[in-house]
Formats: structure tokens, sequence, C-alpha cells
């Protein structure tokens, strides 16, 4: 039996399936290509929610949302893996380096330029 721990808020709740975002954001930046990421939920009108990835990426490095959600694929749960990857130059953060998934929930990208994916 598995334990659930993660923030009520950074739960992403899937066709009755719960996902730590947490743990998504682990396995994406552990790709080299990736500097770092933020996951969060998005409707979805079939399963409640899906997951999307705001990823940036190390400089000099390209990655496709194929490549992406492959690289997902391999290490989590197929519900697991992000419906939407969407490359990002920076993450809204906090004076302190907290990252803002509000604004990121709320469209938003606090001064950063998201590609033209989904």
């Amino acid at each position: 039996m598995s334990i659930f721990i993660d923030r009520s808020k950074d739960v992403i709740k899937r066709a009755g399936e719960n996902i730590a975002a947490t743990e998504v954001e682990r396995v994406l930046n552990e790709h080299p290509a990736i500097a770092e990421s933020a996951v969060i939920a998005v409707p979805d009108p079939l399963r409640d929610e899906a997951v999307k990835a705001f990823v940036v990426l190390r400089p000099g490095h390209t990655l496709s949302e194929q490549e992406v959600q492959g690289w997902c694929a391999s290490r989590l749960a197929r519900f697991k893996v992000p419906s939407f990857v969407s490359f990002i130059d920076e993450l809204p953060k906090t004076s302190i380096g907290k990252i803002m998934k509000y604004v990121l929930k709320q469209g938003g990208s606090h001064g950063t330029q998201e590609a033209s994916r989904p």
C-alpha cells in the first residue's frame, strides 16, 4: 500500500486517481535538458483534471512536447504523464524563490514567454 503525501492544492485529481504534482516535477527535473518545471491541474471534461507541465529548458537545449511526455511515460504511471507541456523562459517566483503556481493557473506567465502549445 502506498502513502500519498502532498499539499492538497498540489494534488491533481484525474479520473479518480490522485497525482502529486511534486512527483511529476521531480521526474521532469531529472531530464538533462530541463532546468526546472512546475505542474498544475487544468480542467478536463472527461477526467475531471488533466496534468499540465510548464518547462524551462537549460540554455542550448531543445525538446518537443512528445519528448517530454515520452520521458515521463517511461518513469511514471500512464495517468500521471502530462497531457500538455508548455515551454517558458522562466517560472514566476516570489521574492524568496517560491514558484507562484497560482499565476500559471490563471493563465499568466508573469513576464515569461510561453510557447504556443496548449
